[in-house]
């Protein structure tokens, strides 16, 4: 009796060795779940490193194609407001000086503007007549200069007289009187020369400004659509005409002017 049960129990222990081996050989085909971390502790050293393998390929694979989902590109800004505005700021600023340069020119008629570049020197210190004195016109063909302080009305007639503008002045009380001389052929035809030359200048600082907004929108064309490019280019080209015909239009009322004196 004790012999079979002895043989019983070497037929089991032979049976349990024969299972095992046969799942060790399988089990390289199928890697256990993350669930099973206690089978994949017993597995040789190859199986274990074909399923860390497996697994931080799958990781890798997973976490490309989130990150691929999850991208979301940044609009591009829009430049066509800021572009437009400092444009439109510099062309504004070259008109406003074309036509201060313009007042300067002196025509046959009296016009209070044409006094304002005059500088007077007074305790050492030069300032704008205009801001010493006020100057109206008495006629087409006369000013008046009013000084605010009495005691700056030599001054004020020393700088009328030593001006370019070929004007005697003669004291008048409180006042002083600035009559305008007619101006000759040859005065008129050198005046309208100055004025065409300003013209071209003023209009060369409109369209650098253009220069620099194309410029400007040229090195954003890689973030914007080119239908919103094309359309801020044309926009600016639209501004750009605008302005020079203001300017040209200025230039010829300033020559129909001197030409009328």
């Amino acid at each position: 009796m004790a012999l079979l049960l002895r043989r019983g129990a070497a037929v089991a222990a032979r049976s349990l060795r024969a299972a095992a081996a046969s799942s060790a050989s399988t089990s390289i085909h199928r890697l256990p779940t993350a669930g099973s971390l206690g089978a994949a502790k017993v597995l040789p050293t190859t199986q274990l490193f074909l399923l860390e393998t497996r697994r931080g390929f799958a990781k890798g694979k997973k976490s490309k194609n989130d990150s691929r989902g999850d991208t979301v590109e940044a609009a591009a800004p829009d430049i066509g407001p800021t572009v437009k505005s400092a444009a439109t700021a510099q062309m504004e600023t070259a008109v406003v000086a074309l036509s201060r340069e313009l007042s300067k020119l002196r025509t046959g008629r009296a016009s209070p503007g044409m006094l304002d570049h005059i500088m007077v020197e007074t305790a050492d210190v030069k300032v704008g007549l205009n801001r010493l004195a006020v100057v109206s016109v008495l006629d087409s063909h006369t000013l008046s200069v009013m000084p605010y302080d009495p005691s700056t009305m030599k001054s004020i007639e020393n700088a009328i007289a030593s001006s370019p503008l070929g004007i005697n002045p003669t004291p008048d009380g409180n006042r002083i009187i600035a009559p305008i001389p007619p101006l000759t052929k040859e005065t008129m035809q050198a005046l309208c020369k100055v004025v065409t030359k300003s013209a071209e200048d003023f209009k060369q600082s409109i369209r650098r400004a253009r220069q620099k907004a194309l410029d400007t929108i040229k090195k954003s064309s890689s973030s914007m659509p080119k239908d919103d490019i094309k359309r801020l280019e044309k926009e600016v080209e639209e501004m750009t005409k605008k302005f020079i015909k203001s300017a040209e239009d200025m230039c010829k009322a300033k020559e129909k002017e001197i030409s009328a004196s």
